[in-house]
């Protein structure tokens, strides 16, 4: 979606244009830098999250079935690698749903 900032007003040329564009771009992009600084370490943060939870979870469950049911398996650390893979899948989830969010932001603003 374009700004009324960057609509060329009446007499102006071609270069006044392109500066104002970059302007009202700079201007925008400073006004998010707070958001995107704190979204970023957001990011971080469930991308971790939702690692460590499945495979705690996983090797939790793990230890139970081993102390439950004693054998020649290691319930744990199958149990463990399944959710840590499983975690590594939400996070990838999560990372590629953002990049197309900011991908579809870059467009808009470019437009």
């Amino acid at each position: 979606m374009a700004d009324a900032a960057d609509k060329p007003a009446a007499g102006k040329t071609g270069f006044s244009q392109q500066v104002g564009v970059k302007a009202a771009r700079k201007l925008k992009a400073q006004r998010h830098v707070t958001q995107t600084v704190w979204s970023g370490l957001g990011m971080m943060g469930l991308v971790g999250w939702s690692v460590a939870v499945p495979a705690m979870l996983g090797a939790a469950l793990g230890m139970w079935l081993d102390g439950r049911y004693p054998g020649g398996r290691s319930w744990t650390l199958a149990l463990l690698v399944a959710g840590l893979a499983l975690g590594c899948l939400n996070a990838w989830h999560w990372v590629s749903r953002e990049d197309r969010e900011i991908s579809a932001q870059e467009a808009d603003d470019n437009e």
